[in-house]
C-alpha cells in the first residue's frame, strides 16, 4: 500500500571512506545524505500499515582491489516524525572450514545474498513460517542512521481545523463569560441604588430635609 514518484530512486551505492582508529574499533563516516518520498493510501481501516523498510549491505575494499562482503542489515523507517538516531547491527553468512577463510583473506570474495530481502523476510516467501535452519551467519559491526522524518496527511489538517474551531468557540465562551460578568455586576449595583431610594423615601421627611441642609 506504499508508493513513490516514477522519479524517486529507491537504491544507491555510497562513496568509498577510508576507516580510523576509535578506541579498539574501525570506524568509517560516510555521511552519505538520502531522501526517499513515499505515499500511503489506506484502503481498509482495520488493517495497520506496515512501515517502508530500508536494506542495507557494506562491502570493504582494500589495498589490492579486493572486496569482500562485511556485513548485511535492515532497519524499519520510524513511524514518527522528527529526527531518530538509531545503530543496527550487522552480519553475513560464513562457510564452515579453513579454506574458506583463507580464500576470502587473501584472495576476497564471500558468500553473497542473491535477494537482500532474505535479511528479513523473503519477497518470494509465501508461507506461514520461515526456517533458517542451517543458514550460518556471525555478527560484524554495526552502522548508524540519523532520520528527519517528515509526516504530512489530510488528517493532521482536520485536526488543526478542528483544534482552531474549538479554540475560537472557548474565545467565544470566554468573551460571553466576561461579558456576563459586567452584566451581573451593573445588575447588583442597579439593585442597590434601588434599594438606597427606597430607604430614604421610608425616613421621616425632615430628617431627610435636616441632612440634605446639613450637607
Amino acid at each position: 500500500e506504499w508508493s513513490s514518484p516514477p522519479f524517486q530512486q529507491l537504491s544507491g551505492v555510497t562513496q568509498t571512506c577510508a576507516t580510523k582508529k576509535v578506541g579498539w574499533d574501525k570506524v568509517a563516516y560516510f555521511c552519505y545524505p538520502f531522501t526517499v518520498e513515499m505515499f500511503y493510501t489506506q484502503e481498509d481501516e482495520d488493517s495497520l500499515p506496515q512501515w517502508p523498510v530500508l536494506y542495507f549491505e557494506v562491502l570493504s575494499l582494500d589495498f589490492w582491489q579486493r572486496y569482500r562482503v562485511e556485513g548485511y542489515g535492515s532497519l524499519v523507517l520510524p513511524a514518527s516524525p522528527g529526527v531518530h538516531v538509531l545503530t543496527i547491527p550487522t552480519w553475513r553468512p560464513v562457510e564452515l572450514g579453513t579454506v574458506a577463510e583463507m580464500r576470502r583473506f587473501f584472495i576476497g570474495g564471500s558468500p553473497e545474498l542473491e535477494d537482500l530481502t532474505y535479511v528479513r523476510i523473503p519477497s518470494t516467501f509465501k508461507g506461514k513460517r520461515l526456517s533458517r535452519f542451517g543458514f550460518r551467519t556471525e555478527t560484524t559491526g554495526s552502522v548508524t542512521f540519523r532520520l528527519y522524518c517528515l509526516q504530512q496527511s489530510k488528517a493532521f489538517l482536520e485536526n488543526s481545523a478542528l483544534r482552531q474551531r474549538m479554540q475560537s468557540v472557548l474565545d467565544r465562551l470566554r468573551g460571553f463569560s466576561q461579558q456576563s460578568s459586567v452584566y451581573n455586576v451593573l445588575e447588583a449595583f442597579q439593585r442597590a441604588r434601588r434599594r438606597m431610594q427606597e430607604a430614604r423615601e421610608s425616613l421621616p421627611q425632615d430628617l431627610v430635609s435636616t441632612s440634605a441642609s446639613s450637607m
